[in-house]
């Protein structure tokens, strides 16, 4: 019998194309949407776009991991937690910013690019659901996938209640519930990958832990 771990690079190599397509997406998105968001001078789409940014980012780690040590894929998911730290960092930024100076958020751009930036996430999310209980890596990428359609939504409906109030509130706030949406997820893959780091660290007792002449003795009388 051969001992060529064909099931383990079909796995491997499964997720790569998976998250090959999750960057590639991502990337050309953060791209269109951050164009269209500071056109259209839209706090949501920006945050939404950075957003991408960070996924773009977090899948390029992914793909990093894949066939690593369980470690090397828990180390892997940490730096895509700190790197959505970052982002939610920005998105503060452009928010007070705009709080400050003020904006005119344009509604009709907000709820095109929303839909198509909605579109590209369910396309994501359909992509990666087959890993969504998988290795911690594949985990975090879910994560931030489900986080990315749930901002989406979230724009739509500001550009929508910015047109109905004429206010740009709504696309502050939602700016600002999208901050807490990534902060969430940062939360819960921090903590997955803390656990799995803390669980394949662990050192593992062998028998130069234990008195090596016990044994040796307990033949001889």
């Amino acid at each position: 019998m051969s001992d060529c771990d064909c099931d383990v690079e079909l796995k491997d190599g499964d997720q790569k194309t998976v998250l090959y397509w999750l960057l590639g997406i991502n990337a050309v998105m953060f791209m269109l949407e951050l164009g269209v968001g500071w056109f259209a001078q839209s706090t949501g789409l920006i945050a939404d776009s950075l957003d991408m940014l960070a996924d773009a980012i977090v899948y390029g780690i992914a793909l990093y991991a894949v066939g690593r040590a369980i470690t090397d894929k828990a180390r892997a998911a940490l730096v895509s937690g700190y790197f959505q730290l970052i982002l939610a960092a920005f998105i503060v930024i452009d928010i007070v910013r705009r709080v400050v100076f003020g904006s005119e958020p344009a509604s009709q751009l907000m709820m095109g690019m929303g839909l198509l930036a909605l579109a590209a996430n369910v396309t994501c999310l359909l992509l990666i659901q087959r890993h969504r209980h998988g290795e911690v890596h594949m985990r975090a990428s879910w994560i931030f996938s489900t986080n990315d359609v749930l901002a989406n939504l979230g724009v739509i409906i500001s550009g929508a209640l910015v047109a109905w109030m004429s206010s740009r509130w709504p696309d502050i706030i939602i700016g600002s519930l999208i901050v807490i949406l990534i902060l969430r997820g940062t939360w819960l893959i921090l903590g997955d990958a803390k656990r799995e780091l803390k669980e394949h660290s662990a050192p593992v007792e062998s028998c130069c832990d234990k008195p090596c002449g016990s044994s040796q003795n307990s033949g001889h009388k």
